[in-house]
């Protein structure tokens, strides 16, 4: 990929920022500088070989506001349904870890169609130095439109749910914006809160945000803000913050906690479930 001059230019954005010792999202931090910090990428450990088996949905591509085409894994109720849920992967892509998430998320949900998209378009991450790189060199203005292409897809008719983890934990809260009065729920993992509050305010549905109190990007600061800005801007969240660290419901990180991941999941689905009248 010709992506070099941009990978540059991040990084000296991203050494002018971070060598006065803020967190990344103090700044307020963008998904490319998160992306090259390289604390936060000693956070991760590469997801071990897996190949989803007996998978239920299936690739589609479909056409994106900016002319173009995306991709996305989706999995389809058995019968018609116009209640949807758009999954966001983490830096990783999408790999078949979230295609099996979304068979399992499906499975659990009933009567939904659930999008794994690829904000990616098509480049899946083996390595950290392939995950920052992917991470730091997509551009938000393709995945916004790879989202307005999905939203078009589900029709005009179709409530909307978004959930992501990490970078997708972010992607799930602007997705939300981006549905406009389509937008019925919102669940985001550990991901960049919005900071605009004109943006807030247009916000259609209710957020539940799920963080670790030992993250030291999304931090309990960070946190206490984003509630703040949620309530300035008359929206509600309700937070959930365990004693873990970043990226803890993903069981290939070395801080995994399958307690407290089973916890969020089950939280996250009650909340998926009243949403989309389930």
């Amino acid at each position: 990929m010709k992506r070099l001059p941009a990978l540059v230019l991040t990084l000296v954005i991203f050494y002018s920022g971070f060598g006065q010792n803020k967190s990344c999202c103090q700044m307020p931090a963008s998904n490319q500088m998160l992306a090259l910090n390289e604390s936060f990428a000693a956070t991760h450990l590469p997801p071990a070989p897996f190949t989803l088996q007996n998978s239920k949905g299936r690739m589609v591509v479909f056409k994106t506001a900016d002319g173009k085409t995306g991709r996305a894994y989706v999995v389809k109720s058995d019968k018609p349904t116009d209640k949807v849920v758009f999954m966001f992967h983490e830096w990783w892509g999408l790999n078949d870890y979230i295609k099996r998430e979304a068979d399992n998320l499906q499975s659990e949900l009933g009567n939904v169609d659930v999008y794994a998209l690829d904000l990616f378009d098509g480049a899946v991450a083996t390595t950290v130095p392939e995950a920052q790189q992917y991470m730091s060199e997509t551009k938000d203005e393709r995945c916004r439109a790879i989202i307005r292409g999905a939203i078009a897809m589900a029709g005009s008719r179709a409530k909307i749910a978004s959930i992501g983890w990490c970078y997708g934990g972010g992607w799930s809260l602007q997705s939300a914006l981006l549905e406009g009065p389509q937008a019925v729920a919102c669940v985001m993992y550990y991901g960049l809160p919005e900071t605009d509050l004109k943006k807030l305010k247009t916000l259609h549905c209710d957020v539940l945000g799920i963080f670790g109190t030992q993250d030291k990007f999304i931090n309990p600061e960070v946190v206490k803000t984003f509630e703040e800005n949620m309530k300035k801007c008359g929206k509600k969240i309700t937070t959930h913050s365990y004693d873990a660290d970043h990226a803890f419901a993903n069981p290939s990180n070395p801080k995994y906690s399958k307690e407290f991941a089973a916890d969020a999941h089950a939280k996250a689905l009650l909340y998926l479930k009243e949403r989309l009248g389930l």
